[in-house]
């Protein structure tokens, strides 16, 4: 079992243990969508750490998309929920870039992609390219995708 996996598995025994409901339910969805993850496909395997840490990145993306869209639909409780647990997944994934990190390694890269002799939007692919194993689990792709069309435009 990967550490990462076994933490969890010991974050959920403290949390039921410490009968804390937000907890215990939020390591309990977030461990099945693991095992759903491990199942999926023609056979059965144990996921890596780094492919652990895919499933609980996707899984701390959908709370926020959920409390977003609870609170356009006015319902602030059901939206503080999914927040509250998007913060009690976060604490299980790398430390963030901020907007000047990213910015930085952005710029390196569009620099790199100019240099290789790719110039203006049609740039993007290849500055993904070689951003993206950079920030890889540190940076939404979303965010990523926007710098990357900021600096490219000038």
């Amino acid at each position: 079992m990967t550490t990462l996996k076994s933490k969890l598995q010991e974050d959920l025994t403290e949390a039921i243990r410490a009968r804390d409901e937000l907890r215990s339910s939020t390591l309990r969805l977030t461990l099945s969508a693991i095992t759903k993850e491990e199942v999926s496909g023609k056979t059965a395997r144990e996921l890596s750490d780094d492919e652990v840490q895919k499933v609980i990145a996707k899984e701390a993306k959908k709370r926020r998309e959920a409390a977003d869209a609870f609170a356009q639909g006015g319902r602030a409780e059901q939206a503080e929920r999914e927040k509250a647990e998007g913060v009690l997944l976060d604490a299980y994934l790398p430390q963030q870039l901020t907007d000047d990190e990213l910015n930085q390694i952005v710029g390196q890269a569009v620099e790199e992609a100019r240099s290789a002799g790719a110039e203006g939007p049609r740039a993007m692919g290849a500055v993904m390219k070689i951003v993206n194993p950079k920030v890889a689990g540190r940076a939404e792709g979303g965010r990523v995708a926007a710098a990357v069309k900021r600096l490219l435009a000038g």
